[in-house]
């Protein structure tokens, strides 16, 4: 599935804002190495060179559109195409940075600790994942989904499953020197329903629009916004809240 840069970075500061607070757990002090595992339009790889701007930093991309706007906002970092799920480290990295990306793996014991051990000695694994598959938005995705002339071709997707703190503690805890793992909910202050509409596009919705035609892609949105206008009722002054928890964690090999 082709990913839009455009798109994604229509609500590019309030998706921002957690790569900020998450590598505001890690020390910047030693970091000589550092990459952007799954960059983005390179909103946190922005991030990651204010956090350590002396380190050689790779950006990670399996969206060439991604890399694109990535490198034109920071043509001084190397970017790479490449499947994040078996990327291999060409150098021990002191930070690994892995902003809303992982979500869309599976295997994550396996997948956590093999890029914990790509570190260098003492180097930090710092991630940060959605965890709202049971929110209102994700869930009305899948009910659409299954009641509708499209439910043959779409309404048995599934997004990887989201592991608890306590699972991840379980998965890095025997491997990880240290371990911070939080969780946070945002409420973010969006226009109305169609800009939930907007924001999920780029992310949870691209499973289920891409197999279908424009024509039915259109149905699908018209038939979804009218549940997430519901679910997500106007406030006093007509906009609306998008509460959006995410999970955290930092690991130190």
């Amino acid at each position: 599935m082709s990913w839009s840069a455009t798109q994604y970075s229509l609500f590019e500061r309030q998706r921002t804002r957690p790569v900020q607070d998450l590598l505001a757990a890690v020390p910047r002090e030693g970091i000589e190495q550092a990459v952007d595992l799954g960059c983005g339009p390179g909103n946190s790889t922005a991030v990651l060179q204010a956090h350590a701007p002396e380190a050689h930093i790779v950006a990670i991309d399996s969206s060439e559109d991604m890399l694109r706007a990535a490198r034109e906002r920071l043509p001084q970092v190397s970017v790479q195409l490449a499947d994040i799920q078996h990327w291999q480290a060409d150098i021990a990295p002191q930070l690994i940075l892995a902003n809303a990306s992982l979500q869309w793996l599976d295997d994550h014991a396996q997948l956590y600790p093999r890029l914990l051990a790509q570190l260098a000695p003492g180097g930090w694994l710092a991630i940060q994942t959605p965890d709202n598959l049971q929110e209102p938005a994700h869930r009305l995705a899948r009910e659409v989904a299954a009641d509708g002339p499209w439910a043959a071709r779409i309404g048995h997707v599934q997004h990887p499953e989201r592991h608890t703190a306590q699972a991840y503690y379980d998965i890095l805890g025997a491997h990880a020197s240290e371990l911070d793992i939080w969780r946070t909910t945002y409420f973010h202050v969006l226009d109305d329903a169609r800009a939930v509409v907007e924001w999920f596009k780029s992310t949870a919705l691209r499973p289920f629009l891409q197999p279908l035609d424009a024509e039915q892609q259109a149905a699908f949105l018209q038939r979804y916004q009218a549940a997430i206008a519901e679910a997500y009722p106007q406030q006093a002054d007509g906009r609306v809240l998008l509460p959006f928890p995410r999970l955290f964690l930092v690991a130190r090999r």
